[in-house]
């Protein structure tokens, strides 16, 4: 089991940047593919960001492609979330998740259902 928390969430002026971490318990972080998802009020939570076990293979959602750049270092368990030209749509709360996978290589996922752990969200707001 892994136990995630998440923090950099804030207010920011669009145009801006912000860097979410989520820190991971445990000393199996690099077994997991983790993702990042985010939900705005009143929508359903979506794919924003994954990233294979090793770092090695990521995918980003068509609406934040070339803005937001998600990594890793697996040496301490740690998850980023590199966001920058922020603009006022992507105001959310932000998960991190993880996903006990048995598929190696390059393998993420962007599914939802497929990540076993949660963290608790960090809310970034984007004003204009």
């Amino acid at each position: 089991q892994v136990q995630l928390v998440e923090s950099g969430g804030g207010l920011v002026q669009a145009g801006g940047s912000l860097r979410l971490s989520c820190a991971a318990s445990g000393r199996t972080f690099n077994s997991y593919v983790m993702g990042w998802f985010r939900q705005a009020p009143g929508k359903e939570r979506e794919f924003v960001a994954a990233i294979s076990q090793s770092g090695g293979n990521t995918g980003q959602a068509d609406s934040v492609k070339g803005r937001f750049t998600i990594s890793r270092d697996n040496a301490k368990s740690t998850l980023y979330l590199q966001m920058n030209s922020l603009k006022p749509e992507d105001t959310a709360v932000y998960y991190c998740a993880a996903d006990r996978t048995f598929n190696g290589g390059s393998y993420y996922s962007v599914r939802e259902y497929d990540y076993d752990y949660w963290g608790q969200g960090t809310q970034v707001t984007v004003s204009s």
